[in-house]
């Protein structure tokens, strides 16, 4: 019954502050934060292009020091998710850092038995189906048009941490092979609008970069290896957050510092889970 009263006063209080000052949540996107946010993605694809370039070297899991390479990929082959957070530094080894925001790099892999490369694909690239994939971070999904590997998509996103937030977001996804048993992609948000009263008939979009700052851009890249009687499938993300003001991280921590991690956790577990079942189906 305690636990109950205490979120019954949270979430008073949530709607309490939310309503009384609505201005408390919002944030802008600077120029000079957008151009940091730059510098570190070009960092970052710099660091991950001259890692497959070298021999041997075409996952992140495989610049690892042994033995622990062999232990994380022992554990995936038990079905685990490895999760690891990244900092992309500049050429004297500092950290980038974005003013009045934050910066959110986190890598993940997976290992799917019995999976193939080709299955592999045709899930990732069932744009129109990641609503029911990936539920229930991915409200809505389309694809919006498809040149080659050049894919254009549309997502309606939805993340909950105290209070819930809702986003629109249209994404470019490049796919590239390398050879029969390695592909890669990465993706670039284009444009991230919140939606004010989601899925009501008042429902609106805040202007882009005038808004409560739950996530300003997304970047992810992606590499696929078949072997050892499977697919490895290793994804990197990073994400632009607005920061999180003095008093207020009770409030809005939970949903800039967390969700990252937890989101692209789930994304590698539900196509982990979705290519078992059609592996199985297809055996």
């Amino acid at each position: 019954m305690k636990l109950l009263r205490d979120a019954i006063l949270v979430i008073s209080g949530v709607a309490t502050i939310v309503s009384s000052s609505p201005k408390i949540l919002e944030a802008e996107l600077r120029p000079e934060t957008l151009a940091a946010f730059a510098r570190y993605v070009e960092a970052t694809q710099a660091r991950i292009d001259q890692e497959r370039s070298q021999p041997g070297s075409f996952l992140y899991i495989d610049t690892l020091s042994e033995p622990q390479r062999s232990q994380i990929i022992r554990r995936l082959k038990l079905g685990e998710i490895y999760m690891a957070r990244l900092d992309t530094r500049d050429a004297t080894g500092r950290v980038i850092t974005a003013p009045d925001a934050m910066i959110h790099h986190w890598i993940g892999d997976v290992f799917v038995p019995g999976a193939t490369l080709q299955q592999t694909l045709e899930l990732i690239q069932d744009y129109d189906r990641h609503q029911e994939i990936y539920r229930p971070d991915v409200v809505r999904s389309r694809l919006v048009s498809h040149v080659g590997d050049d894919f254009k998509i549309f997502y309606r996103l939805r993340r909950h941490k105290i209070i819930t937030v809702t986003l629109d977001a249209d994404m470019d996804v490049k796919y590239r092979r390398v050879d029969e048993a390695h592909w890669v992609s990465q993706s670039a948000s284009t444009r991230i609008a919140e939606v004010v009263d989601a899925d009501s008939p008042g429902e609106h979009e805040k202007p882009v970069g005038h808004d409560s700052g739950f996530l300003w851009r997304m970047n992810s890249y992606w590499g696929f290896v078949q072997g050892d009687g499977g697919v490895t499938i290793e994804s990197e993300s990073v994400s632009l957050t607005r920061d999180i003001p003095t008093g207020l991280g009770w409030l809005i921590g939970p949903l800039v510092t967390s969700i990252p991690k937890e989101t692209l956790e789930h994304t590698l577990g539900s196509t982990r889970a979705t290519l078992l079942t059609r592996a199985a189906v297809a055996r």
